[in-house]
């Protein structure tokens, strides 16, 4: 619910008598409640507006109050300027201030919690209690020896309820137990007190289940009437806890015939088993004696990094079926045994996880005699990290792991900046010094069944094992803020450096074809990081492009020489009201690359965008061409009150990027233009693939005082639910949408669904590649509210869109 002063805007000074409206609005836009001043400043008597949606007043559906694009100014109390229709036909210029705003959904409501007292049980909350429980209710009435049975109990006995069935029969299914139920029921009815059973039956299909009989007598007055009670099913709890007795014997005679270090933990790290060998390291370690029923992290309270580490690796044995590690058991100054340590999981009948277990074998002498040549074989002398030949082994292996269903990969590829340097200013050996402390450093910020390997010279590799593309991304950036806050003190300097990065996401679908094929894409990404700026991770998209390689390299040289030379022409494609008359300039900002004269001619999106996209060139396209755009309108400030709507059409990698947000907001610090006329357009195929980010995205642009819009809508079948939940402003319906549309009545229905959705949620609709009157006319008859394409308006320079220059003799205006 929101209450709103509505008020005549008048440019001389309000006096104090100004008239105020105040009027009260629910969250579905409907007015409420409007006070006596409505006629004054409306024409409507109060009791005319009740009922009445507030955007039925609104000239346009841009001057409706609740719209999106007012959200933030009434949100941090500022009032806004909105073109109302009176009641007898002309538009004025109305202030809308915030009285109160409080959702409806958050008013106090009145309830209260009561006994359910001697009120029937409604028959299906009782069949709902009996199929959640796994029971049945029944009932002996001591005067005509019936037994009434619930739904539940011939479930429980597998029988179709209803079977015609007698106690005797009944009692067949209980086997020897037979006279115990006799003898409960008995004692029951002499004596009146409740009684509790577990026995076990044999149902209709010989399947023996356990089970818990409960009962009790029913008086009226002083006189027992019936006995009642419930069958409960234990079969399900027996079977766990026997299978945990199981494992348990299994386990006992495994510890007692190994030499290596076992150790079983619960879910919750309580130690399940645990052998002498194990008990004796770990006291040796820890000065600590564990016993089974004993915390394993409360035992490592006192050692918090071998907890936190401990607790990974035991909360990842409980959700993969096993893997393998090569460490001591702690990180200690004094020289501890390695172990190679194998986890594996446990699990019930059910196939429920019921724990974990590890198997440590002391592999220290290993690694220092017969193994160390095959430790020197896979690993750099240098800096201790996986060499090139063991990280092309890893990647293979990765490569060949990856499938439908299958979570995907990512090769960070990173290349120190200025490195060789530091053996001119700190003297010989500074630079492997510092290689070998970063590598240090770096090993302690991977996770552990990811592989880092120093690739040559300054250059390393960091296989992420069953890693998101959003996952990676983060990493990537965490890492090249690690090094370049990193310092390493030699001999009186300070060394410190940044580093590039080439990141590739790889998993089902990929097309990259062996691992030398993926270490040398990711270092070409690489590599345009660096000639970008340095200090930077670009991104791979697999754009399903069948290039070859030496053709895409062409490629992005060509597009690296347009950008670095500035060589984007900017135009712009109008949007225009089909529904409604709106003033002002709504417009599209499209990018071309090249001049014309060149060889090749104009580079369009469609051609230049997937080259740039793989090689994480897009990024940068995107934050130019805001910039330029910027720039030109603060050259043209007679274009300020025009200039009502101005998009971007942006790549995913801008929208992944955290930063972007804040770049806009720099670079419209200083704009004569507000942040509310300029939109961002996101895919819907980004949109659905990261939903996630995207909403963050919106949120962070939201703040910003920025617009965002979908462009693409109803391309999958995805975009219904993305028209209505994604926190965007605009939804522009997708080609294939408008291609025969006055022809096609499933597409027109499919438009009106989209359409109607989301002017529901107070979002605005564009229909674009509008490319001749019947679509133009079929468009106007949903009621869309924008329309783009060329039957409406050609893409032009963005030079025409300055206004023009008139000659007066007191000056030049424009």
């Amino acid at each position: 619910m929101k209450e709103f002063f509505i008020s005549r805007y008048r440019r001389e000074a309000s006096s104090p008598e100004e008239r105020r409206a105040l009027v009260r609005i629910d969250d579905a836009g409907i007015i409420t409640y409007a006070d006596t001043y409505a006629d004054p400043v409306l024409g409507y008597d109060a009791h005319e507006l009740t009922g009445v949606a507030i955007a039925s007043l609104a000239a346009t559906p841009q001057d409706n109050p609740l719209s999106p694009t007012h959200r933030e100014s009434l949100d941090s109390g500022e009032p806004i300027m909105l073109t109302l229709r009176h009641r007898e036909g002309f538009f004025f210029t109305a202030r809308f201030s915030v009285r109160v705003d409080v959702a409806d959904a958050d008013q106090v409501a009145s309830a209260s919690i009561l006994p359910r007292g001697e009120e029937p049980l409604d028959p299906r909350l009782l069949k709902l209690t009996e199929n959640s429980g796994q029971l049945g209710i029944w009932q002996v009435d001591t005067k005509s020896n019936n037994i009434s049975w619930s739904d539940g109990l011939y479930k429980l006995f597998d029988l179709r309820p209803g079977t015609d069935i007698s106690p005797e029969h009944a009692l067949f299914y209980f086997q020897e137990h037979q006279h115990r139920v006799r003898a409960l029921f008995r004692r029951c009815l002499r004596s009146g007190k409740a009684f509790s059973r577990d026995l076990h039956i044999l149902t209709a299909q010989q399947r023996l289940r356990h089970v818990r009989m409960t009962g009790r007598a029913l008086k009226t007055g002083d006189k027992i009437t019936s006995i009642a009670g419930t069958l409960v099913d234990l079969s399900d709890r027996l079977q766990q806890r026997e299978a945990r007795t199981e494992i348990e014997q299994i386990l006992q005679g495994v510890l007692a015939a190994s030499d290596n270090l076992i150790m079983a933990v619960a879910p919750d790290m309580q130690i399940l088993a645990v052998n002498s060998p194990m008990v004796h390291q770990f006291e040796r370690t820890f000065s600590q004696r564990p016993r089974v029923g004993d915390n394993l992290t409360r035992l490592l309270a006192d050692f918090p990094n071998e907890r936190r580490l401990g607790q990974r690796l035991w909360e990842r044995a409980m959700q993969r079926d096993h893997f393998t590690v090569e460490m001591p058991l702690a990180r200690q100054e004094r020289e501890l045994p390695v172990f190679e340590i194998r986890y594996q999981r446990l699990r019930d009948a059910q196939g429920h996880t019921i724990g974990a277990v590890h198997i440590a074998q002391d592999i220290t002498h290993r690694m220092r005699t017969g193994d160390n040549l095959n430790y020197l074989s896979s690993h750099d002398p240098m800096t201790g990290l996986l060499n090139r030949r063991e990280l092309l082994h890893r990647l293979n292996r990765a490569l060949k792991s990856v499938g439908e269903g299958k979570p995907g990969h990512a090769l960070l590829y990173i290349d120190l900046d200025h490195v060789t340097r530091f053996n001119e200013t700190a003297g010989a050996g500074a630079c492997d010094r510092y290689l070998r402390e970063l590598a240090g450093m770096l090993s302690t910020r991977v996770r552990q069944r990811d592989a880092l390997a120093r690739i040559s010279a300054d250059k390393f590799a960091l296989l992420l094992d069953q890693c998101s593309e959003v996952e990676a991304r983060k990493i990537a950036r965490n890492l090249s803020d690690k090094i370049s806050g990193f310092v390493f003190e030699w001999q009186g300097n300070s060394l410190q450096t940044t580093a590039s990065g080439g990141l590739v996401p790889f998993g089902n679908g990929s097309r990259i074809e062996g691992a030398e094929a993926l270490l040398a894409l990711s270092a070409d990404l690489c590599q345009t990081a660096k000639d970008a700026g340095r200090n930077r991770v670009h991104v791979h998209r697999d754009q399903g492009s069948i290039l070859l390689e030496s053709e895409a390299q062409a490629l992005l040289a060509r597009l690296k020489q347009y950008v670095s030379e500035d060589r984007i022409n900017l135009m712009y494609q109008s949007l225009r009201p089909v529904t409604s008359a709106t003033w002002g300039e709504h417009i599209e900002i499209l990018a071309r690359l090249g001049n014309g004269d060149e060889e090749g001619g104009v580079w369009l999106p469609d051609d230049f965008l997937p080259i740039a996209e793989r090689f994480d060139v897009a990024r940068d396209i995107d934050r130019r061409v805001i910039r330029k755009t910027l720039s030109w309108l603060a050259q043209h400030k007679l274009l300020e009150p025009r200039l009502k709507h101005c998009s971007f059409n942006l790549s995913l990698a801008s929208v992944l990027d955290d930063s972007f947000p804040a770049f806009v907001g720099q670079q419209l610090t200083d704009s004569m233009f507000s942040a509310e006329r300029f939109c961002f357009e996101i895919r819907e195929s980004d949109a659905t693939q990261y939903s996630d980010a995207v909403t963050v995205f919106c949120d962070a642009m939201h703040e910003v005082g920025c617009r965002v819009a979908l462009d693409g809508a109803g391309a999958s079948v995805q975009s219904y639910t993305l028209a209505a939940r994604l926190p965007v402003d605009l939804i522009k319906l997708d080609r294939s949408l408008m291609k025969d549309l006055d022809e096609d009545p499933v597409q027109q229905v499919m438009v009106e669904a989209l359409h109607r959705i989301a002017e529901t949620a107070g979002k605005t609709t564009v229909a674009t590649f509008i490319e001749n009157d019947d679509t133009l006319r079929q468009v106007r008859k949903l009621g869309i509210h924008f329309g783009q394409g060329f039957r409406l308006s050609m893409p032009q320079p963005l030079e025409n869109l300055a206004p023009a220059t008139v000659e007066l003799s007191t000056g030049k205006i424009g």
